[in-house]
Order: structure tokens, then C-alpha cells, then sequence
């Protein structure tokens, strides 16, 4: 009996780990998409310059909201193969060390981190694209979002032990030292 429920068991994790890749690629899927969409905003800035009544304001916002597309498509990418190479697929170390280093996820929590940092550029990204489209003078509530990526980057921060490189700085020598 304990044959058959081991069994059993390697079959769930096996089927968990084929849901984690449907997952990588539906990430990759999106990836492909905002790629696109990325570069439909980036052929519409184009137009803008040959359009003699478009101000510079509209090309740059078309430009950030371009990048905007582009950068999220790239967290996308990086998530798909991370995903896939670091929690499906179970590669030698020979193999491991031959990825590029962006693509080499140790931990869970190494991922995580990787997406709240990735939130905050986007974060910044978006509040620039949304100035640069803008007419200048900002509301009130337009700056809940510069505030909420402060807020974010700090608590990054202080879950990272309070070091700029998180779990990879070495530890601080104790005060008894």
C-alpha cells in the first residue's frame, strides 16, 4: 500500500509542476502580446512626427507608454523562464551555470523579490509616462502613486534585511563585534 500512495503522490507533483509550466507559458504568451502592443504604440509615435499639428508632449507620451508595454513584456519573459527553469524543468548544475543569471531562480523568495522590484520601475515608469502626457501641474491625487512606489521600495527594502543586494549582502557585523 505505501508503494502505490507514494505513487500517487509522484503523480500529483508531476501534474503540479505541468500546471506551473501551462502557467510559464501563459506568461510568455502575454509577454509576446505586450511586445506587440509595444511596438503598435511605438509605430503610432512614429506617425506622430510626420503629422505637422502633434505636439512633442504627445510623441513623448506615446514613447512612454511604448516602453511601458515593452517593460512589462520583458517582466513577463523573465517570469515565463524563471518559472520554467527554476521550478520545472530540474537542470544539472552544468546546464544551471550556462543560463544568463537573470534566469537562474534559486528560491521562491527570490522571485518574489524579483517582482516587487520589478513593480516598483514599473510603478516609476507608469507616474513618468502619466507626467509626460500630462499638463504639468499635478493634483493632490496624483501623488499617491510617486508615495505608494516610496512606500513599496521601503518595505522592499526592510524585507530584504535592510541591504540594497536583500539575502545576497554579506551580514553586518553585530554591535559586540
Amino acid at each position: 500500500m505505501p508503494a502505490k500512495l507514494s505513487s500517487a503522490f509522484l503523480r500529483l507533483v508531476l501534474l503540479l509542476r505541468l500546471l506551473m509550466l501551462i502557467a510559464a507559458a501563459g506568461a510568455l504568451i502575454g509577454a509576446l502580446l505586450m511586445f506587440w502592443e509595444g511596438s503598435v504604440k511605438l509605430a503610432g509615435a512614429l506617425r506622430t512626427l510626420f503629422v505637422a499639428n502633434e505636439d512633442a508632449k504627445s510623441l513623448v507620451g506615446s514613447v512612454m507608454s511604448a516602453t511601458d508595454a515593452f517593460l512589462f513584456g520583458v517582466v513577463l519573459l523573465v517570469f515565463s523562464f524563471a518559472i520554467t527553469f527554476g521550478f520545472v524543468f530540474d537542470l544539472s548544475a552544468d546546464l544551471r551555470q550556462r543560463l544568463p543569471g537573470w534566469m537562474r531562480i534559486e528560491s521562491l523568495a527570490e522571485l518574489k523579490r524579483t517582482l516587487i522590484e520589478v513593480i516598483v520601475v514599473f510603478l516609476a515608469v507608469d507616474f513618468a509616462t502619466d507626467v509626460a502626457e500630462g499638463d504639468g501641474h499635478l493634483s493632490w491625487p496624483a501623488l499617491i502613486m510617486p508615495i505608494a512606489i516610496v512606500l513599496i521600495a521601503g518595505a522592499l527594502r526592510l524585507m530584504s534585511g535592510g541591504s540594497a543586494h536583500g539575502a545576497d549582502a554579506p551580514a553586518a557585523p553585530s554591535r559586540g563585534d
